[in-house]
């Protein structure tokens, strides 16, 4: 079976191949809700709108038919703070150009479009064949995302404080080492839902996923995240600030615990302890319910704890990290595992703002804006 897009001037009509494409690497909602990653196409438009806005840039496209008529087509890229390392900015693509778009296609017909290259007139290309170019802003120069790259003569680190740690974690860090889409990434598999997992997980649409309301991700959905982190060692915690939605979370090494009154948060308690000279143990509690990934597998929240234990290599230029999720909507404790890696201009500074306004067009359009702005 074949769709067909038509080509700006009508003359050319390309075949949509379903051949396998590779889903955005760095999508962190539920790419599989929206777009269809087996299905890849390409047409050629006129931008007649930009929105480059965190949680993810769209551009509107009129695309004339042979016929004489034009669709309008939504383009979706990566987020801007993945976009920007590679030079794709505000004012690349800008309303009035004609661009060629390739990518995956929408679900059910849907005209959009998850960018994999747009190609200017002038011949300039944004993207490549290897899925959403956003993945260079999490890889090093040498674009191999699982090379460490730092020097093991030089200091990443801020400063130890701690005197009971048994080096200095502290500074920039790559989360991109080792990364993999945090979308149907836990195992065991098949999901060991209880009963009322399962029907939590098929109630859930695209449109309840957080990330597209500018909603921090918390844990322990942020753990799987490609964005850099910075440490900052405070002697009685571990300051971790994420680069996604510029989310602080303290890990505290002193022993103590929540008190009665620790009220829920998207990032929780954290208290943390080193079981060996190169292993750092975090446990999490008072967790507020979410999504565990980008497809929707629901978070309880009350009684969800998380167990972090995170390996670092000999040099201390790397590290192992695996997490295990004890939640009363699962049978079975389910594990998430990533890297980190120490490099030369990891970039930590803040991501750009989000704008939520993409979401609520979607709803707009979906005819399904008063059911979620319902109290």
């Amino acid at each position: 079976m074949n769709k067909t897009i038509h080509t700006l001037a009508g003359a050319v009509v390309l075949a949509l191949a379903l051949a396998p494409a590779a889903p955005p690497v760095l999508a962190h909602h539920s790419f599989s809700a929206e777009f269809d990653a087996a299905t890849s196409g390409s047409f050629t438009g006129t931008v007649t709108e930009v929105r480059f806005s965190n949680p993810h840039v769209r551009y509107r496209i009129d695309v004339k038919k042979p016929d004489g008529s034009v669709e309008n087509w939504e383009v979706q890229a990566g987020s801007v703070t993945s976009l920007r390392p590679q030079g794709w900015v505000a004012d690349s693509v800008k309303v009035g150009d004609t661009v060629t778009v390739e990518g995956q296609l929408g679900r059910d017909g849907a005209k959009k479009v998850f960018v994999r290259s747009i190609l200017l007139a002038s011949g300039k290309r944004f993207g490549g064949t290897e899925g959403n170019n956003s993945s260079t802003a999490a890889r090093p120069a040498n674009n191999d995302r699982n090379v460490v790259t730092a020097d093991p003569n030089k200091n990443y680190g801020y400063g130890k404080q701690n005197g009971a740690a048994p080096f200095d974690i502290s500074g920039a860090w790559r989360q991109g080492y080792k990364f993999r889409v945090t979308v149907d990434d836990l195992e065991p598999k098949p999901t060991p839902f209880t009963e009322e997992g399962k029907r939590l997980r098929e109630a859930n649409t695209k449109y309840d996923d957080p990330a597209l309301r500018c909603i921090s991700l918390g844990l322990p959905r942020i753990f799987g995240n490609p964005y850099n982190l910075d440490i900052h060692d405070a002697g009685s915690h571990y300051l971790f600030t994420y680069v996604e939605h510029n989310s602080p979370r303290r890990v505290w090494m002193d022993g103590r615990k929540p008190g009665e009154n620790t009220v829920p948060t998207s990032n929780g308690f954290s208290v943390g302890h080193w079981e060996d000279a190169n292993t750092l143990v975090i446990e999490t509690t008072h967790l507020l319910p979410g999504w565990l990934d980008g497809s929707g597998l629901p978070m309880a929240g009350e009684g969800t704890r998380t167990v972090e234990r995170i390996v670092f290599s000999a040099d201390h230029l790397s590290a192992d990290r695996s997490m295990t999720i004890y939640d009363p909507l699962y049978t079975q404790p389910l594990t998430r595992t990533r890297g980190w890696a120490r490099g030369d201009n990891v970039d930590i500074t803040e991501q750009d703002s989000c704008d939520p306004a993409s979401y609520y067009t979607d709803l707009r359009e979906a005819g399904l804006l008063d059911k979620h702005l319902a109290p």
